[in-house]
């Protein structure tokens, strides 16, 4: 049997408002597909960073249309108060972190504190977006990356 082939990742977040998370998002890097969104939604897609990467779409819903999303019984959770998940870019060095942080606050969002690892093998930071969630922005050194991977296999 073969391995399933994923060419998307779609990540579902509620927002309060689309005129205020759009900008946010086009800050980042993110570009609106307008076959996919509406009143109250909103398509945003990041180009893959390497080649055969597949596309990462978040979907930006706002609350009231989130919820016709969920199970029965949930509710929407207050992302600025409580932490779900946390999402995490990569970036191609540490210069490009900084960077994605800096367009993340000039785009309405902020910096937090980061409790990520700073080593010569990888850094990183946070920020929060303007309706709360956590996104992690992250280098690692792809020597590094491959060195623990074989060390791991040896166990």
């Amino acid at each position: 049997m073969s391995s399933p082939k994923y060419a998307m990742i779609f990540i579902n977040l509620h927002v309060n408002s689309l005129a205020t998370a759009i900008p946010f998002y086009k800050a980042l890097g993110f570009t609106q597909n307008m076959h996919f969104s509406d009143s109250t939604t909103a398509m945003m897609a990041l180009p893959p960073f390497a080649q055969g990467a597949g596309t990462i779409n978040a979907m930006l819903l706002e609350r009231e249309r989130f919820k016709t999303f969920l199970p029965t019984g949930r509710g929407v959770s207050n992302a600025k108060a409580d932490t779900e998940v946390l999402l995490c870019l990569t970036a191609e060095s540490r210069e490009a972190v900084d960077e994605l942080v800096g367009k993340a606050e000039s785009g309405g969002g902020r910096s937090v504190v980061s409790t990520l690892p700073d080593a010569p093998q990888m850094y990183g930071r946070m920020f929060e977006d303007p309706d709360g969630h956590i996104w992690e922005a992250m280098w690692m050194s792809e020597e590094a990356v491959k060195a623990g991977a074989s060390g791991e296999e040896k166990k």
